[in-house]
């Protein structure tokens, strides 16, 4: 039988944490950009490397940058 490969899952460490942030402020658009897809969708932690804390933080800025329509909700 043929060995399957694991792929080994780069460990990403939270930008967030790094910096020190200790707020995501929803004005803030130029961060939010950042953790959307081309579609405006978030990514998720595995994706941006976020920490638990700091995703929660991205995710009510990013509704609240939707909701005052700073942001779109999705793009075509």
């Amino acid at each position: 039988m043929p060995r399957v490969r694991q792929r080994r899952r780069k460990i990403k460490s939270c930008k967030m944490c790094e910096m020190k942030v200790d707020y995501v402020d929803y004005k803030d658009i130029k961060v939010l950009k950042d953790f959307l897809n081309e579609k405006g969708k978030i990514l998720p932690r595995r994706l941006t490397g976020n920490c638990a804390k700091h995703q929660r933080m991205v995710k009510d800025a990013v509704k609240r940058a939707r909701q005052m329509a700073l942001i779109p909700y999705i793009k075509y």
